[in-house]
């Protein structure tokens, strides 16, 4: 640098800034006054200013919106958006807990390998949130991790005859969406007694799901197992415990109390089979989009579940046949065939092109337009006429600029509109990928992308959910939005992986 340049006396912010300094300090649009001071304009100070004479943000909002377009403000929007991949594979071992002890007056259920939690207050490692963890463990270099959490998985189900919500004592009631079967197909260990040990465990999670078979009464359904019109059983998200979740006891007793017409059993079992279905919540469950308390998961046959029993069922029928058990592989593929079959007979909704959940009630698929009408295209259930559909449904009600929306409705709740969700947008991209509609599932691929990467370069952090109509970090729900995290870096990965271009 020449030394006539380094002798000038630079200005202070204040005095470059004046009135934009004034109201960014004032506003206190940072927490820490020092933030704005250490900012770098990206443009010449003089035409900042004068854009800002003329345009006159009003609030603190727009301030800041004009801030973060003319500075780069350390520890806020200074990172590349190239550095994302490497970000989340630095993130990997932030997120690993290696294997639990024994702990009295815990309630942690110990995992006897290494395993991935999602982050922030999810401290424990979740069920389905591991599939999506593990899809970006698999081609970041992790595969060790994916045979130990699988190892950990597996091992739960001979504990417990189930995978539990997450591995606390307080989550035994319930499951998740059942994804164990598509994790195995993750795994490269090709040990014959370990691939025995597996399905046993995959058979015991498909009776667990099953139980409830044997208590049908007239009602026509018990547990987990629901009659249809036909006789085909098929599955609903529940809940063994009719109390308050330990995890949200103060927020189920209030809901509860909302509504003195049930009784506040009933609402705690919709509550619990609500966060069995990973959908805590969304007015896919509710009576009223706009009240919690109206909640009615139980009366709801879910398309996703089913769909995902359909891919189990399957499994189990495949894995059977390689280990040469005929018998085994003949019920699995004879129980496949009817779920397929009841999956179109009841789920599938013509007249709008889209899957829908079956209510019980009405003995009709709902009205909900939800991001689970993708699962069949998933499970490979669909048509091609079906596939078509359903895209053309999801580009006219669920594509949003920054992804899919988990469902058109905005009501507060985390699974509703505006947010999206990881998870949801490969369950989409890979069923519309296995279904030829590949144009429309690296469109969804694009937009994802774009949010997770804007919203990197913004907050330096991986986040649950986003909102994919403003491309900003998600909002609703029961509890601030987490950063880690496990699903959205494991989603981010695998998708990087695919669509390298992107």
């Amino acid at each position: 640098m020449p030394a006539a340049a380094r002798s000038v006396t630079p200005a202070s912010p204040a005095a470059l800034y004046g009135d934009l300094f004034r109201a960014v300090q004032t506003l206190r649009i940072f927490p820490d006054g020092k933030t704005f001071v250490d900012a770098t304009a990206k443009r010449d100070p003089s035409a900042i200013m004068a854009d800002y004479r003329r345009q006159r943000p009003r609030d603190a909002a727009a301030v800041r919106a004009f801030v973060l377009a003319n500075f780069t403000v350390p520890g806020v929007n200074d990172r590349q958006p190239g550095d994302l991949r490497q970000h989340i594979r630095s993130l990997w071992p932030m997120l690993v807990r290696p294997a639990d002890p024994v702990v009295a007056g815990s309630s942690a259920l110990p995992m006897p390998q290494p395993y991935v939690v999602p982050g922030g207050r999810f401290r424990e490692m979740y069920y389905w949130d591991s599939y999506f963890t593990m899809l970006g463990l698999a081609v970041d270099d992790q595969q060790p991790l994916v045979e130990t959490m699988l190892a950990d998985f597996t091992d739960t189900i001979e504990r417990y005859g189930h995978i539990p919500n997450g591995m606390r004592s307080y989550y035994l009631g319930r499951s998740q969406p059942p994804f164990f079967a598509l994790m195995l197909d993750l795994s490269k260990d090709e040990d014959p007694a370990l691939a025995a040990r597996r399905l046993a465990a995959l058979k015991r999670e498909h009776a667990y799901w099953m139980t409830g078979a044997a208590c049908l009464d007239a009602s026509g359904a018990c547990a987990r197992v629901v009659r249809m019109p036909d006789g085909t059983l098929l599955n609903r998200y529940w809940d063994d415990r009719p109390l308050p979740r330990d995890e949200s006891h103060a927020e189920d007793v209030a809901t509860a109390a909302e509504d003195p017409s049930r009784t506040a059993e009933v609402i705690y079992r919709h509550l619990r089979a609500g966060a069995e279905s990973g959908w805590d919540y969304s007015s896919r469950w509710l009576a009223d989009p706009k009240r919690l308390a109206s909640i009615r998961t139980t009366e709801i046959v879910p398309v996703d579940l089913n769909s995902l029993m359909l891919i189990m069922e399957e499994a189990i029928a495949g894995r059977a046949g390689a280990a040469g058990d005929r018998a085994t592989q003949a019920r699995f593929t004879r129980l496949a065939q009817q779920r397929r079959a009841a999956l179109n007979r009841y789920f599938w909704v013509a007249d709008e092109g889209r899957y829908g959940d079956w209510d019980r009630v009405t003995q009709a698929p709902t009205s909900a337009v939800t991001a689970a009408m993708l699962y069949p295209l998933f499970a490979g259930a669909a048509s091609p006429e079906q596939a078509r559909a359903v895209a053309a449904t999801v580009r006219r009600t669920l594509l949003a600029p920054g992804g899919l929306r988990t469902t058109p409705l905005r009501t507060g709740q985390q699974w509703d509109a505006p947010n999206g969700w990881a998870p949801l947008q490969w369950i989409a991209i890979a069923g519309l990928e296995k279904n030829g509609e590949r144009a429309l599932a690296k469109e969804i691929a694009r937009r994802w992308l774009g949010t997770v990467t804007a919203a990197y370069a913004d907050t330096g952090k991986m986040l649950e959910k986003y909102d994919v109509e403003e491309r900003k970090p998600g909002g609703g729900g029961e509890y601030p939005t987490q950063d880690g995290f496990g699903w959205t870096n494991g989603v981010t990965s695998a998708l990087l992986e695919r669509y390298p271009d992107l």
